[in-house]
């Protein structure tokens, strides 16, 4: 299906801009950039004194730079790339900068601008660290800032250069952590969001199928009654003599019939419900910050009300999974009809798993699906995906 064809292309070249924990250019994309750029150049002075014939390390300049590349590699794999990698992948390589770091400070003391790594270091580190791990690592490199310190400059001024570090190391642990902190909360209120407009969409349609089925029974009782009631003692006065009076009720019996066959038909239009799929589902997802969900229903869907509410569901469900686990920025659902049958297919562009765990909502949606005789397949690779298949209404 083209559309389908579409929904994967954009799914992949989104996933392929995703980065790390700065996947956005935006105020914290930006500051990733400079970040690295600074991280990078902090080399340019070993290499521009190695060319000249000197030696600012108390090691080989070649060693030095060595060790550097190493720590800017293990640096940049686990600011860039800290979602995407394997989680063993990540783990060496915040071990590796939280080493090389201090190393590096050490067998460069003359260099003043060095202990900036051990700032990037803790401040990359503590997306993935505990706490008091984070107050280990800014106890240790100040500590080694003290070190390297001591060998150029009086008591006072050691003490001042490891105090200004251990702030900047300090803060930039308490900003990263307040910004996780804002994130959990913004995607707690993206939850609540999307549940509280589906439980309201949902409200809205059982309130007004009660109506509908309410005002198809009085229709039933009151008129249906009375109309079927003429129609016999129209048939009666049928059987008596006169051919003008035979030919008025003729004529009359036959328009009470279609009024009852009108009163039978619009009471079972009315327990038809043709629920308003697409703004039910549009209503659920308005408004949300992220991940931007993009809804494309076919023309020839048409849905009850015990599949409307599967739907809203579903999408329920997905949005949920991109926000909680996926971590997504965009979620494609697709709702066509297909031999007879409703499918619906989700993805999104987020981390994704190698398995996927089947929690309380996923398997909630399972159990909806199977109760009207459907199947559902989850896949985590290359973000997170869901099909499902259920007999049209």
């Amino acid at each position: 299906m083209d559309r389908t064809r579409d929904f994967r292309h954009g799914r992949r070249r989104a996933a392929a801009l995703k980065l790390g924990p700065m996947r956005r250019l935006g105020a914290d994309g930006w500051g990733g950039v400079v970040v690295t750029i600074v991280c990078l150049a902090i080399s340019a002075p070993v290499v521009v004194v190695g060319v000249r014939g000197g030696r600012l390390p108390l090691i080989p300049n070649g060693w030095w730079l060595l060790l550097y590349a190493a720590f800017a590699a293990a640096f940049l794999t686990s600011m860039w790339l800290m979602e995407v990698a394997p989680r063993r992948v990540t783990v060496a390589a915040l071990a590796a900068q939280s080493v090389l770091a201090p190393v590096l400070v050490l067998t460069a003391p003359s260099a003043g601008w060095t202990p900036i790594l051990l700032v990037f270091a803790v401040a990359v580190s503590a997306y993935s660290v505990p706490e008091w791990v984070s107050a280990v690592l800014v106890a240790v490199n100040t500590a080694v800032v003290g070190i390297a310190a001591s060998g150029y400059g009086e008591a006072y001024e050691i003490g001042m250069v490891a105090l200004l570090y251990l702030a900047l190391q300090a803060a930039s642990v308490l900003s990263v952590k307040a910004m996780q902190r804002e994130t959990r909360l913004r995607r707690s209120i993206a939850e609540a969001h999307v549940r509280l407009r589906a439980a309201g969409a949902l409200l809205a349609e059982s309130s007004r199928a009660e109506e509908r089925l309410r005002i198809a029974r009085e229709l039933h009782d009151l008129l249906g009654h009375q109309l079927t009631v003429l129609s016999l003692e129209l048939e009666i006065a049928s059987h008596r003599r006169g051919s003008e009076r035979g030919e008025s009720v003729d004529r009359a019996k036959e328009l009470a019939r279609e009024l009852l066959g009108d009163v039978r038909a619009t009471v079972g239009e009315m327990r038809e419900d043709d629920a308003r799929l697409r703004e039910v589902l549009e209503a659920v997802v308005s408004d949300l910050p992220e991940p931007v969900v993009h809804l494309r229903i076919g023309a020839s869907v048409a849905a009850d009300a015990e599949r409307t509410r599967l739907l809203v569901r579903c999408v329920q469900e997905v949005v949920t999974n991109a926000i909680r686990h996926a971590r997504a920025e965009n979620l494609w659902i697709d709702i066509v009809s297909e031999d007879g049958r409703l499918a619906f297919e989700a993805r999104d562009d987020g981390v994704g798993a190698r398995e996927v765990v089947v929690g309380n909502g996923l398997r909630g949606m399972a159990e909806r699906l199977e109760s009207l005789g459907g199947t559902v397949r989850f896949s985590g690779a290359d973000g997170f995906s869901v099909r499902a298949e259920v007999p049209a209404a």
